[in-house]
């Protein structure tokens, strides 16, 4: 066999062991991501894993009226998506501030 010969043959078995590898291909990472912005006073971090189909992660984040959101979550094909969310603090609003929400009022029709 001549080199050009032997050339070829290796490239068109390294390309099928390539495809061969990329159908089996298996979802995997890890990440970490955060924001802390004294001048916005965005604050926020996510961590994320993945292996297969089965997915955790957990989040927080300082939320507006001072407190803080944490939402633990967990995704797999037989379960799906769940998630738990909790507030960590006590809301605080500006003086003389009125909530959004007073007197909540369902309307007609919608059950409540």
């Amino acid at each position: 066999m001549n080199s050009f010969t032997i050339l070829v043959f290796f490239a068109v078995v390294f390309t099928a062991a390539l495809a061969h590898h990329h159908h089996h291909f298996v979802p995997h990472y890890h990440y970490k991501y955060g924001v802390h912005d004294p001048h916005t006073h965005d604050h926020k971090e996510q961590d994320e894993k993945r292996h297969h189909d089965h997915v955790e992660g957990h989040y927080w984040l300082d939320s507006p009226d001072h407190t803080k959101r944490h939402v633990d979550y967990h995704s797999d094909k037989h379960e799906g998506f769940r998630a738990h969310v909790r507030r960590e603090g006590h809301a605080k609003h500006p003086h003389g501030a009125e909530s959004w929400v007073k007197d909540p009022h369902w309307g007609h029709g919608s059950g409540k």
